[in-house]
């Protein structure tokens, strides 16, 4: 649980410069004074939930329609980019109920998809750890040096991170 704390603060402040960035590119008209806010159906399921590896994380956004964005921040493979963050963003994601799926870009020959469901989890009360869990098949593709394309796939249980931990989407430059 230390490793969490330690590492929310970090993705605290990453989370801090994305979201004030994220904010000049998504700006919204004003509000409409004629009727009150309305929630999207689906939206308390967006969030920042694990990924594979201590540290990386899955940030899903529900919009309209569900209609899903979001991004995969994890460590990079590579020799040249070992240790360092690498954001795939999603190319498609669609929430239909509570089946969730996404594609993300390929990035240094890596892309993953996703498809499975968002689910009440062990945490008590809105904004605990594992409060919703997304539950499914994980398919990893990677293309080698040749181009050739295989994959992989995994059953995962992704938790969502506690309501503090929760950084907002970094810009898309």
């Amino acid at each position: 649980m230390q490793r969490w704390r330690i590492g929310g603060t970090l993705l605290g402040l990453v989370a801090a410069l994305a979201t004030a960035l994220y904010a000049q590119e998504k700006a919204s008209p004003p509000p409409d004074d004629s009727s009150a806010p309305k929630t999207l159906p689906g939206s308390q399921f967006s969030g920042m939930y694990s990924f594979l590896k201590e540290g990386e994380f899955v940030q899903v956004s529900v919009e309209e329609a569900g209609h899903v964005t979001g991004f995969v921040s994890r460590f990079g493979d590579l020799d040249s980019d070992r240790g360092v963050f690498l954001d795939q963003f999603f190319k498609t994601g669609k929430l239909n109920g509570n089946a969730l799926s996404f594609t993300t870009e390929v990035v240094h020959g890596v892309g993953y998809e996703f498809k499975g469901t968002i689910e009440r989890g062990e945490g008590k009360k809105p904004g605990d750890e594992a409060y919703y869990v997304l539950k499914g098949t994980l398919t990893q593709s990677q293309a080698d040096a040749n181009k050739k394309t295989s994959s992989k796939s995994q059953e995962v249980t992704l938790k969502a991170f506690p309501a503090d931990a929760t950084p907002a989407p970094p810009s898309r430059d």
